[in-house]
């Protein structure tokens, strides 16, 4: 292997959107997120539902169909 070509690994502070923060490695020594498990929806099982409908349904309002 060639030497002084390899970056430093350190030890990274990383710290959520949340206000939550944890210990990871990385290149960097501080990294920023928006979600971690301790906010994620998939983790922590309260998901937003968007109550917007989808295609089908936004066409049939559009062009005034309804189910027979």
């Amino acid at each position: 292997m060639k030497e002084k070509i390899h970056p430093i690994y350190h030890k990274a502070l990383v710290s959520c959107a949340c206000g939550a923060t944890f210990e990871s490695g990385s290149v960097k020594k501080q990294l920023r997120v928006e979600l971690c498990s301790k906010c994620h929806p998939f983790f922590t099982g309260k998901q937003k539902f968007a109550e917007s409908g989808g295609r089908v349904d936004r066409f049939k309002k559009k062009y005034g169909l309804t189910e027979q």
